[in-house]
Parts: C-alpha cells; structure tokens; sequence
C-alpha cells in the first residue's frame, strides 16, 4: 500500500462568475498547479462553493462523463438537449458528454457546496455516442449505516449512477470513535477528500493522519489488495472514489475546461 497526503496548499483555487463561485481543486487542469494530476481515469475534482447565487454561462464538453454532487443548496443545470432541472443537496446530476453538448450551471444557495468531478472513458469510444443527462435525487442512493458510520454508494455497485469509466463512490460519514474498513483490489487506487473533521488511515505499514481538506492518494500494490481503516477521532466525512490505478486504454494528454 502506497499513501499520499496532500494539503490544501497542494491543492489549486479558481473562481467562476467574479468570484461568486470559488473552487479548491484537489486535481486541476493543466497549468494550474496541482500536485494531483490524474488518479487513473479520475481527471479532474472542483469543490466548489457559492455564498449566494453564481452562474457559469453555457460552454460546450466532449467525451467525459461528469457528475456534479450536491452537499448543500441547488444546482441548476441547463443544457442543448432540451434538460433544464435543479437538485438539491444530496443529490447529483450525471453528464455522460459523448458526442459534444453545452451546458449552463448555476449554483443557489445560501451557502450552496457541492463537487464537479470528472472521470475519463476511452474517449475515441465516448465520441461515437450520444450525449445523455441523468439526475438523481438523495432518497434514491443505497446507505449502509451500522456502529457510528454511514457509507452512501454513489457510483457502482447498486447505486443509481452507472458509468462506463471503471469507476466507485463513496460519501462515508463516521460519528467519533467510529471506523470504516475498505479493502482495496489489485490495481486500484482510493482518492479521499476530507470535507469535515480529521481521521487517521490505519494499513498494514502504518497510518496516516489527516485534517479538514486534506486530499489522500492510497494505492495497492499491482498483485495483491490490501485493507485500509478509516478512524474518525471527533466526527469525519469522507468523498472517497475508487478507480483503477492504470486503465487499458490511452489517456488523454492535454486537459481542458
């Protein structure tokens, strides 16, 4: 098992709509300055908040499949299929980007929170289909609760979200004193962004704390899956995804918005 710790100050900021919407970017584009470029098909994650109201006029995307989860307030999506809806906390709204469309997004609060991330599928595959939009209330995602934690599936497994990207997500919240085991296969890499609280990793060389923000990079080795615990000492919430560390497939190199 491999860890890697990155701080806030690793990460990159960026603002929409003059300043009304501003961004920590565990992974950014080219250019940016993120120590995190990639994990595997995970190309690109914003946190992103808005006090009030922000609005990022229509632009176009091709290929990748993005999904915008909410934490707090609404989301307003509108797109050149003929889509326009909101969602609110909790929920998530699904653009598998094909063949090309161009969307408007708009974030409502007060205080609205949520994540745009990105992942990659064999893009000279996704480019022969056409784009879809899918929306997801908070009541139609699968938890697990038991012992002080609560593990909601977003993606994979029988959560509602299906992508063709090899993809699985999590939003795991653990009351203090609590903990959360995930093995991770062969081959795979788990990316963890702390949202609330501090914790530690605990694995078989180790463990690893970490803080409020905090991004984590854990990897197993290519032959054998390994076991990692999640502590919470006073209360954490954890966005983790999984995806496997090397896809079968070429990547594309030069990223952009």
């Amino acid at each position: 098992m491999k860890i890697t710790m990155y701080p806030p100050e690793q990460q990159v900021r960026g603002a929409f709509d003059g300043g009304k919407i501003t961004e920590l970017k565990p992974i950014g584009f080219p250019g940016e300055g993120s120590a995190v470029k990639r994990v595997g098909p995970l190309f690109y994650w914003a946190w992103a908040h808005s006090a009030v109201e922000g609005y990022i006029p229509l632009h176009p995307h091709q290929g990748f499949e993005i999904i915008t989860y909410m934490l707090h307030g609404h989301a307003e999506h509108q797109d050149t299929l003929g889509t326009q809806s909101q969602v609110a906390a909790g929920g998530a709204q699904v653009m598998q980007t094909g063949s090309g469309v161009s969307h408007a997004e708009r974030f409502i609060g007060p205080d609205a929170e949520g994540f745009q991330i990105w992942f990659e599928p064999h893009l000279s595959q996704a480019l022969q289909r056409p784009p879809a939009y899918y929306q997801y209330e908070h009541e139609e995602f699968p938890t697990a609760a038991a012992e002080g934690a609560a593990v909601k599936t977003i993606i994979g497994a029988d959560a509602p979200v299906q992508l063709v990207a090899d993809v699985r997500m999590w939003d795991i919240e653990l009351a203090a004193g609590a903990s959360y085991t995930h093995t991770l296969p062969a081959g795979r890499s788990l990316a963890a962004l702390a949202i609330h609280g501090e914790g530690r990793w605990a694995y078989e060389d180790g463990e690893a704390s970490f803080h409020h923000k905090d991004f984590t990079v854990l990897e197993a080795g290519a032959e054998q899956a390994s076991e990692v615990r999640l502590h919470s000492d006073g209360g954490v919430r954890i966005i983790a995804i999984e995806v496997p560390t090397e896809v079968d497939y070429p990547l594309y190199q030069k990223r952009q918005r």
